[in-house]
């Protein structure tokens, strides 16, 4: 007992012996592009965050580089939605334009594809409509053809995030078939129905039409569920898995962690960052500490990769010694 006091007490030692050690290398910052040119427009429920056009996205990625962070998710919104989501697995989709143009101008930059079709479909909903059903095997034919435009355009990753399932072994074929067996896919595993998604569906314009997503997404009441999911996508091919929301679902962060030993991806969603912005500038919380615990949380449970809107800021922390 006095042993633990002394080092607690002792500033010098305190880093030395931290249990909870983050890198700059495993932060991964989500970026939104919209179709069309000089747009830069500020996401109303996510203060700091913006919807872009390929043409103003440098000052965004420039900041990030500045700030160690070398790994960002792309978000697609495009002009045109039809049923099958046509523009997300099109040569020249939003998405796929934006990889092309960051790979050849920001070539240290490391681009992750979200493949997912929600914010394509005139429906707003993850897949190919049977009725107001989404046809879980129909569906995955087209998220192969969306996971091949982008690694065609470029991109160094993959990250399926519909939630249908045999859409991870699909790609992977699809990849290998086409020669890019070395393309990982991050699969969003453990995807929950969760209310702290509402901030990135007005962002994304990805609300569903109709109904919701609890057909294909987790219930929030569940927790081997997600275990099963997890070791379905690693038989599939998965070379990574997710946790999805983070904070919420800490628990199912170290149950994944515990049964798998391929590395483990949190995302801290959009109501997460906007319920801090929101309490932050009424000067109910400290930000940055927030912030900051909300990332150690997640590590601690035992991340190994941490999605969030506050990539460059944590970075910064890290660089002061706040955390790290």
């Amino acid at each position: 007992m006095f042993r633990t006091r002394r080092l607690r007490a002792n500033a010098g030692i305190r880093n030395m012996v931290r249990e909870t050690r983050i890198s700059k290398d495993a932060l991964i910052y989500p970026m939104f592009f919209e179709d069309g040119e000089n747009i830069f427009e500020e996401i109303e429920s996510m203060p700091g965050q913006y919807r872009m056009s390929i043409d103003r996205c440098d000052s965004v990625i420039e900041e990030l580089l500045d700030a160690g962070v070398s790994a960002v998710m792309l978000f697609g919104i495009p002009k045109h939605k039809d049923e099958v989501g046509s523009e997300a697995y099109h040569d020249h989709g939003i998405v796929q334009e934006a990889i092309r143009y960051i790979k050849k101008k920001y070539p240290g930059i490391y681009v992750i594809g979200d493949v997912c079709m929600c914010e394509y479909t005139s429906h707003g909903h993850c897949g190919i409509l049977n009725g107001s059903d989404v046809d879980n095997d129909t569906t995955i034919k087209y998220l192969a053809k969306i996971a091949l435009s982008q690694v065609e355009a470029g991109a160094d990753m993959v990250a399926p995030s519909d939630m249908m399932d045999g859409r991870v072994e699909e790609i992977r074929a699809i990849l290998d078939d086409k020669g890019y067996k070395n393309i990982p896919i991050m699969a969003y595993s453990a995807k929950y129905a969760s209310a702290f998604y509402g901030p990135f569906r007005a962002a994304a314009d990805s609300a569903p039409a109709f109904g919701d997503r609890k057909s294909y997404q987790m219930d929030v009441h569940n927790s081997r569920e997600a275990l099963k999911e997890v070791e379905e996508d690693i038989l599939e091919g998965a070379d990574i898995v997710m946790v999805k929301p983070a904070m919420s679902f800490l628990d199912i962060v170290t149950k994944v962690k515990e049964i798998t030993n391929v590395p483990v991806a949190a995302y801290s969603v959009s109501g997460e960052y906007a319920m801090v912005k929101s309490a932050a500038n009424n000067g109910f919380i400290d930000e940055e500490k927030i912030m900051c615990e909300m990332a150690v949380s997640a590590f601690r449970a035992g991340a190994d990769i941490y999605i969030t809107y506050y990539a460059k800021e944590l970075a910064k922390c890290i660089d002061k010694g706040i955390i790290g």
